[in-house]
């Protein structure tokens, strides 16, 4: 998997992110991410844009989404309840991915050894629990994904895109914006049927 950007693979890498966030985390189901050598599979995530009632961005720019208003292809991070990071993907201006699960693949060890269980399935199945396994804090934020930190690469099997309604929100809470890889035992939650 590669770690480092040449210019050419840095222009098509933010290109990939200049676009809308609900085409975006669909077609990060099956990636292969890692962060500092650990990570696996996206198998979750929510899309939330800069018109979307529920997005950070919806009410303008803060010094907390900050990163949302700047340029795409950038890790937006913050604290869900006071509680745990959250781990994003800045896309179009005021939009993001919220990446909300993971199969774990790669530093499965030190995912353990972070999260303080041996549960392979439930390292990585929700947004708290994946940044604590891949060690996200809030320091991340801002960073570039053509970081050497970031690595990605394509899915290599075809995959059954599951989609449904996001999580954990009251506000635009019937956009069908969560996406998945259907059957996926990595979840966070099932998707309905």
């Amino acid at each position: 998997m590669s770690s480092s950007f040449d210019d050419e693979a840095r222009a098509a890498l933010m290109a990939f992110w200049d676009r809308a966030p609900e085409r975006v985390a669909a077609e990060l189901i099956g990636v292969d991410f890692v962060m500092d050598g650990v990570g696996g599979i996206i198998v979750e995530t929510e899309a939330y844009a800069a018109d979307d009632p529920a997005s950070h961005s919806f009410a303008g720019e803060t010094r907390r989404n900050g990163v949302m208003f700047g340029p795409p292809g950038r890790v937006y991070v913050y604290r869900s309840y006071g509680l745990h990071w959250c781990l994003n993907f800045v896309c179009q201006r005021g939009s993001a991915v919220l990446l909300r699960a993971l199969e774990p693949v790669h530093g499965i060890e030190r995912m353990i050894e972070r999260r303080g269980l041996s549960v392979t399935r439930l390292l990585c199945s929700g947004p708290g629990r994946l940044s604590m396994a891949l060690g996200v804090v809030g320091e991340h934020n801002g960073v570039s994904l053509s970081d050497p930190r970031f690595g990605f690469a394509p899915g290599t099997a075809r995959i059954a895109l599951a989609v449904g309604v996001r999580i954990g929100i009251s506000k635009a809470a019937d956009k069908l914006w969560r996406f998945g890889l259907a059957g996926s035992p990595y979840l966070s939650r099932r998707f309905e049927e």
